[in-house]
């Protein structure tokens, strides 16, 4: 696969392009970059870590640096502890391994390289390495042999594996380069005071030729003119074959947008990433890990659903493999692949990530596929991510990714003041309300108990009257019976009542004369003539007639004021018995208008 380098000389950014898509990014910015030698002073040691931080330059972090680090830094070779082998103020000469990532300062370390184009001097190191591309013995042993004869005692060289087939000249002429230049270091260090930068790559472009220029490698695109000029003195004497363009960003466009270096870089600082087929991955790092979950979104053209999660996962595997470079992803990573329940299309897929990821500088490396269908895989942390160096910490959520939203104390407050205050309007209406309706309710219960009492009253006048009516009725039931009462009459005054038609009951006297009292008349037996005077018939009926008439009068006396005393109990009856009936239906009439002002309220 043919490979293509562009470098952005003035924005000292890099890429690697692979099929007019980009593969990597290499960026040197910062106050720190890897491979930059310092010259520092121990701030802290810290023995509870076996670790020691070290003030490089202005930044506020200090430089890490590990007790398996040291290198050459250490006192006393015996010593197991770090209090031992550093101490603080101490004067040390350390490079940088890694560059700083979010709160951690720079990763230092004593064991200083110094790298060219075909070797690495070590100056504390010692023997002879050969890169492992190598593999013909034959090379390898030749290699070994020179670099035995050619390096200095007490120092270690590594051949890179752009050495091999190259001249035994060329290889001693980048060597002595490598040992002049640590010549210079090691007279910086002693005229210097720290903290100071002692030595860094300046020339971005041959550092880029250096480390990423291969046998694929076919054009290589420059924005620098005075950069070109020295790429092609770098690469005089080697057997590349790759083509060195410029680019003009004043009469074209900017060289990171005509390769897509620009959008590629805004792409890879959202978390999606979409497949070929359809399908999607997110991609979400954290502090301790980054987490990739596979999705397969709107692919649905396989026969089944097999074939679907076995497509979409090898499409996810290859993107992966792009991302992690293309965002120089570092640490540990836990991949979410669909779930497949065949062990055979696991081992697949396994098989087919393990290619994609072969030829990543960084050396993945994959731990193991879980139980739950979960692949764990490490991967070498190269410098800072896409994220830090693109990326800008959001000032209104300060990178949680979400805003706060808590509670309004003070608010909250004030609506329960609002509140309490509405519930105490409302009770004290409630209570109100209550009243009145408890005033209401007594009002009704009274003016009830008062009906109740006058009907109650009614109801005994009514059962009294109904009493004086049946006493009457009986009276005059039993006035009604007649009552027989003997009279002894003479024959005389039997002919005389009986003439002129006079009750014989007017001789007991005027009480005696009733309707329903009958005379009855009992024989007188008759004296002897001796005894009994004759009178005459004139002179009793003189005598008799005044009499009766008197009586007669006060009978008929008695009855007129009997008839006129009825005539007014009865009007008076009627009258009370009228006036009765209005007074009922007011009251029904104010019964009903309570009950309707109660039930509004």
């Amino acid at each position: 696969m043919s490979q293509q380098i562009v470098i952005a000389e003035q924005a000292r950014i890099a890429a690697l392009l692979k099929d007019d898509r980009v593969e990597e990014l290499i960026v040197s910015q910062g106050q720190y970059q890897i491979e930059d030698i310092f010259l520092g002073t121990v701030e802290n040691v810290l023995p509870g870590i076996d670790a020691a931080f070290i003030d490089i330059g202005e930044s506020k972090k200090n430089g890490f640096i590990h007790v398996s680090d040291l290198g050459p830094l250490r006192l006393k070779k015996s010593a197991a502890g770090i209090t031992e082998l550093l101490e603080p103020k101490q004067k040390v000469l350390v490079q940088v391994m890694k560059e700083p990532t979010g709160n951690k300062g720079p990763r230092l370390t004593g064991n200083i390289s110094l790298p060219g184009k075909y070797l690495i001097l070590q100056p504390f190191g010692q023997g002879v390495n050969i890169s492992r591309k190598i593999n013909m013995e034959t090379e390898r042993s030749r290699l070994r042999a020179l670099g035995v004869l050619i390096k200095q005692p007490g120092t270690g060289l590594l051949f890179r594996t752009e050495s091999q087939g190259i001249s035994e000249e060329l290889l001693i002429d980048d060597l002595e380069s490598l040992i002049q230049k640590w010549d210079n270091i090691l007279q910086l260090n002693e005229a210097s005071s720290p903290p100071k930068l002692i030595s860094r790559d300046e020339d971005f472009s041959i550092k880029i030729l250096r480390d990423y220029a291969n046998s694929e490698t076919t054009q290589v695109i420059i924005d620098n003119k005075n950069a070109i000029e020295r790429a092609k003195n770098y690469l005089l004497h080697n057997d590349s074959n790759f083509i060195i363009n410029f680019h003009s960003n004043l009469k074209e466009e900017h060289i990171l947008e005509k390769y897509k270096i620009y959008q590629a870089i805004e792409k890879g600082l959202q978390p999606r990433v979409d497949l070929p087929s359809g399908g999607y991955i997110i991609i979400e790092p954290t502090e301790a890990l980054t987490v990739i979950d596979v999705n397969s979104g709107s692919f649905t053209r396989s026969a089944n659903s097999r074939q679907t999660v076995l497509w979409t996962n090898c499409e996810a595997a290859i993107e992966i493999s792009r991302q992690m470079k293309l965002r120089n992803i570092g640490g540990v990573l836990i991949i979410d692949f669909i779930d497949m329940d065949s062990r055979r299309d696991q081992f697949q897929l396994l098989e087919h990530f393990t290619t994609a990821i072969k030829d990543d500088s960084a050396k993945p490396q994959i731990a193991q596929l879980t139980e739950l269908g979960l692949v764990e895989l490490t991967r070498k942390r190269q410098g800072q991510n896409i994220y830090e160096l693109f990326g800008k910490r959001c000032t209104c959520c300060e990178g949680l990714g979400q805003l706060q939203n808590l509670p309004d104390l003070q608010k909250i407050s004030l609506e329960t003041q609002k509140l309490s205050k509405k519930s105490k309007k409302s009770s004290n209406e409630n209570n109100l309300e209550s009243t009145h309706l408890v005033g209401n309710e007594i009002k009704h219960k009274l003016i009830e108990k008062e009906f109740a009492n006058s009907t109650d009253l009614r109801e005994e006048e009514s059962e009294q009257n109904k009493k004086e009516l049946n006493d009457e009725t009986n009276k005059q039931r039993n006035s009604d019976e007649e009552e027989f009462i003997f009279i002894k009459l003479s024959d005389e005054e039997k002919l005389i009542y009986s003439q002129l038609g006079i009750n014989p009951l007017i001789k007991l006297g005027k009480e005696f004369i009733k309707a329903n009292n009958v005379a009855r008349i009992e024989d007188r037996k008759v004296k002897s003539d001796g005894d009994i005077e004759k009178k005459d018939d004139n002179e009793i009926r003189d005598q008799i007639i005044p009499e009766t008439r008197e009586n007669i009068s006060d009978i008929n006396n008695i009855d007129k004021k009997n008839i006129s005393f009825s005539k007014e109990e009865a009007q008076s009856n009627n009258q009370e018995h009228k006036e009765n009936e209005p007074n009922d239906e007011l009251d029904s009439s104010r019964r009903k208008r309570r009950r309707s002002s109660a039930n509004n309220e």
